[in-house]
């Protein structure tokens, strides 16, 4: 069965260099079993309702500025998949959960950064989702969950996003510097508690985790939730695994979480 991930898109910059990090997601990309397709909640798209991609050919969308022309140049001509898309929308029907379909938005940063570094070719389908930060982490893991049985189909489910992510406290102009204990100490909370799927305590991050006004500011939690939106889809294999975790501008975390 195909695990599901949370992976950390980081910044944008991401797409055009070549690090520990980049590495890893380029390696983990050729050792997984090849997808049908891969599901993907991005960050980078919110919405009210569920909204569920189903397009034929992506754009590459630059949802961001100031950065070298170079990143404005990449093109990730992914492909939906119109089958997987129907899937998804018939187990929403089924486990009650409210969607719409979105028939022309391209791919996100959020969504083509992981993307083309997982699968540099584009020659995976992709069914780009959008999340709901305005939700409760109970409603967004039973989303995730609700999608669970296409694992066994090959299909691969990925939150994108990031676990320490406060854009007003990243220090971009000071790269290698140390990492800032308030964005270890809340990493290593989620990690124990991950790591015991205990859900009830994860579904209270905000108030029982240190210091998670700081790495999951209010205005920025959208980073945050797509972790139970993947979390979700493998409720049925209740399993975490810390597969890599670096930092970058002294808080920024590079996590990526395999569940199942």
């Amino acid at each position: 069965m195909m695990p599901s991930f949370f992976i950390a898109h980081g910044a944008p910059l991401l797409a055009i260099e070549d690090n520990e990090y980049t590495q890893f997601l380029s390696n983990l990309g050729k050792e997984l079993p090849r997808p049908k397709a891969v599901v993907l909640f991005s960050a980078h798209w919110e919405s009210a309702v569920q909204k569920v991609s189903d397009v034929n050919d992506y754009k590459t969308i630059y949802d961001f500025g100031g950065f070298p022309e170079a990143l404005y140049r990449i093109q990730y001509p992914a492909k939906g998949d119109k089958q997987v898309a129907k899937e998804i929308e018939q187990l929403f029907a089924k486990h009650s959960v409210p969607y719409e379909v979105e028939t022309s938005r391209g791919l996100d940063h959020g969504a083509w950064v992981v993307l083309r570094l997982l699968y540099p070719e584009a020659d995976i389908p992709v069914i780009s989702m959008s999340v709901n930060p305005h939700l409760t982490p109970e409603e967004q893991y039973k989303i995730g969950k609700s999608l669970s049985e296409l694992r066994e189909k090959d299909i691969l489910i990925i939150g994108s996003g990031g676990t320490v992510h406060n854009l007003g406290a990243v220090k971009m102009v000071a790269d290698n510097v140390q990492v800032d204990d308030w964005a270890l100490d809340f990493d290593e909370w989620l990690a124990r508690h991950l790591k015991d799927w205990d859900l009830e305590s994860l579904f209270k991050y905000n108030s029982l985790a240190p210091t998670a006004r700081l790495a999951v500011p209010s205005y920025g939690n959208e980073h945050f939730v797509p972790i139970f939106y993947a979390m979700g889809a493998a409720d049925d294999q209740q399993r975490a695994t810390l597969l890599h975790r670096s930092y970058r501008y002294g808080n920024l975390s590079h996590s990526v979480w395999q569940f199942g």
